[in-house]
């Protein structure tokens, strides 16, 4: 049995069904209605707004046509500040952000495609995805519906994987898997391949993800690094990364939640960013409930380190620009952990969105500076 959720509808008068796939973990809608290219835009528009979902039926193209039509009806219904209305605070900017962000995901999540059990999609003009999802999901077992807009999402992971993404501190390509946080902003990374490092003899990168940072550490001469996580999709990417960089004799990646057994002179971490509830399991590695991850990284800190040892923790303060977390509050968190800060180096973020004076957080991006602290045991 698949585990699966099944979704039903009617079609031509008979009742039909199929396994439901949603990777951002959305329920089967409770309604479908059956489009084809004669479906308007604005019918389109309508019942997704009121929750109805589309199986489309027709052209490929034209769907991925309407499903940008959609996309432009709901940036025009975007919610504006009128004129004299007192302005929100950076938090309170950053959650109406996040709650049209959901909605809009929502609404285009509607328009749905039916897959075959190897993945081909029956539909005029429809792109051959079925090396893309199987890289994804895994071998094709049964007919299944999802949405578009997470295929085309996949279809882009998929890209991102063959073609890989340049980390200058490696001189090498990093091909980060579907849902596994991609290294996009080389700052973070930039600042591991620079800190001095205290120990040349074993680290320990937690909460790994592609591998990346572990691999930085390895090629800047550490003789062994042991990379943790706890999703299997990050476990085969980072192991793969690795393998490709030739540096499997060095680093071992491994199932941990956070810590692997024993000590080392250095442990690197680099949570999640932002103390708020993920949307989907895919922005798990953007966004951390009550930093858990953070909290959990330092609480364990002192029992895992070596006398004189270092853990550095790479860390964002845009939190603190959105009004989330203080810097008070993490200041207090390193002394309920028994850690003191030796050193901070800091880097401002160079990616697109600093400058878009658009986007609704651009005050607090353009203020964020990434930080590596270094921080040891009290005493």
């Amino acid at each position: 049995m698949s585990e699966y959720p099944v979704i039903n509808w009617t079609e031509a008068g008979a009742a039909r069904s199929a396994r439901w796939r949603s990777e951002s973990g959305l329920p089967p809608p409770g309604r479908v209605v059956v489009a084809d290219d004669t479906t308007t835009a604005d019918a389109a528009y309508r019942l997704a707004c009121e929750g109805t979902a589309l199986l489309w039926r027709g052209d490929f193209q034209n769907a991925r046509q309407l499903l940008q039509a959609l996309s432009r009806r709901i940036d025009r219904k975007s919610r504006k500040r009128k004129p004299g209305k007192p302005a929100l605070s950076p938090a309170e900017a950053f959650h109406l952000h996040r709650l049209a962000q959901s909605q809009r995901a929502r609404t285009l999540a509607m328009l749905l495609l039916p897959f075959e059990d190897d993945y081909r999609i029956p539909l005029r003009r429809a792109p051959d995805v079925r090396q893309a999802c199987e890289e994804a999901h895994g071998p094709g077992r049964e007919p299944l519906v999802a949405s578009l807009r997470e295929l085309l999402g996949l279809i882009g992971a998929y890209e991102w994987r063959k073609k890989g993404v340049e980390v200058a501190a490696l001189g090498e390509r990093i091909h980060p898997w579907y849902g596994v946080f991609s290294p996009v902003r080389g700052e973070y990374v930039n600042l591991v391949a620079e800190a001095p490092l205290p120990s040349l003899e074993l680290a320990f990168d937690i909460g790994t993800g592609t591998g990346v940072l572990a691999a930085v550490l390895a090629k800047r001469g550490v003789k062994r690094a042991i990379a943790t996580d706890r999703d299997a999709r990050a476990l085969a990417c980072a192991r793969e990364n690795i393998a490709r960089l030739g540096l499997g004799d060095q680093v071992d990646v491994i199932q941990a939640d956070l810590f692997p057994e024993g000590r080392a002179p250095l442990i690197v971490c680099n949570p999640p960013w932002i103390p708020a509830r993920p949307g989907s399991p895919i922005e798990q590695a953007i966004y951390d409930p009550d930093s858990r991850m953070l909290h959990g990284f330092l609480d364990g800190l002192a029992a895992h380190l070596e006398p004189g040892g270092e853990g550095w923790l790479i860390l964002s303060d845009i939190a603190e620009h959105l009004g989330l977390r203080s810097r008070e509050a993490l200041l207090a968190a390193f002394d309920k952990a028994g850690v003191k800060v030796i050193d901070r180096i800091d880097i401002r973020p160079q990616h697109p969105k600093t400058a878009d004076e658009t986007d609704p957080l651009h005050a607090a991006r353009g203020a964020e500076v990434t930080s590596l602290w270094r921080l040891s045991t009290v005493g």
